[in-house]
């Protein structure tokens, strides 16, 4: 099989495991909370990229929510080229952006130094499974060449696969919390 037909195949199977997993009755929300007990601390004195969850991803606002400090959401400008993101408070005005993500309607643009990263799967070097669109590959290879950033991926234990398939864009995550807890990868 094809890298290409290998992560089509994974994809179309981990979105039934994740979804699976956030219907679980009290799971999504073991998860939220966690999220906002051990993320703002990882970020504390840093700005903190989330997302606006959709398509049953695992749940970052209360992480979000609770973060002392500058707090932003990515923003897609066009195809092919990295996140930005923009500055978002709990009570910011959002509006659809492409993908149906929503977004802040106005805000000033930030650079995160700790971001959030929703996935499909994810494996035990660190490697994750995104949509396709390899926006956040792009995004933290940007960012990592201008500086130290920490990536989180947000997401059930359930999503664990024992091997992503991976090609040499792909980005690998620096951690994973699941609701099991936080698990850092080497570098």
């Amino acid at each position: 099989m094809m890298l290409t037909e290998e992560k089509t195949a994974l994809r179309r199977r981990m979105q039934g495991v994740r979804r699976a997993a956030g219907e679980t009755p009290g799971l999504g929300a073991l998860l939220a909370a966690r999220a906002a007990e051990i993320l703002p601390d990882l970020a504390q004195g840093r700005v903190l990229a989330g997302y606006m969850p959709m398509r049953g991803e695992a749940d970052p606002l209360p992480a979000m929510a609770a973060h002392r400090g500058t707090v932003c959401v990515p923003v897609i400008e066009a195809r092919g080229a990295p996140l930005r993101f923009r500055a978002w408070t709990p009570d910011a005005a959002m509006v659809a952006g492409d993908f149906g993500a929503l977004v802040p309607a106005e805000g000033a643009w930030c650079v995160p130094e700790v971001l959030i990263v929703p996935l499909l799967a994810f494996d035990a070097r660190g490697m994750r499974l995104g949509y396709g669109g390899g926006f956040y590959d792009r995004t933290l290879a940007a960012l990592r060449a201008a500086g130290p950033v920490l990536a989180v991926g947000l997401a059930f234990a359930a999503q664990e696969v024992p091997e992503v398939p991976t090609e040499p864009t792909d980005a690998p995550l620096d951690a994973v919390l699941t609701e099991a807890g936080l698990r850092r990868f080497a570098a």
